[in-house]
């Protein structure tokens, strides 16, 4: 199963991780790769606790824009 997931640079310096379509999965790492690993045990844990509780997977709808501001 794959997720889309977005990564931004924190104020201290880490690379934080997201999974929009799993509520609450946030990580983060030094560097993109770390901050990848993190995220996808993260996303993998929440997921096998929402199957663990029979609870809907919710799927990944996730579409990334850009704006000009």
């Amino acid at each position: 199963m794959k997720r889309k997931v977005i990564l931004y640079r924190g104020e201290d310096g880490y690379v934080i991780a997201e999974a929009p379509s799993l509520q609450g999965v946030i990580s983060q790492g030094k560097t993109h790769e770390e901050a990848l690993k993190n995220i996808k045990e993260a996303a993998s844990l929440h997921v096998e606790v929402l199957r663990d509780r029979g609870l809907v997977v919710p799927q990944d709808e996730t579409e990334m824009a850009e704006i000009a501001i």
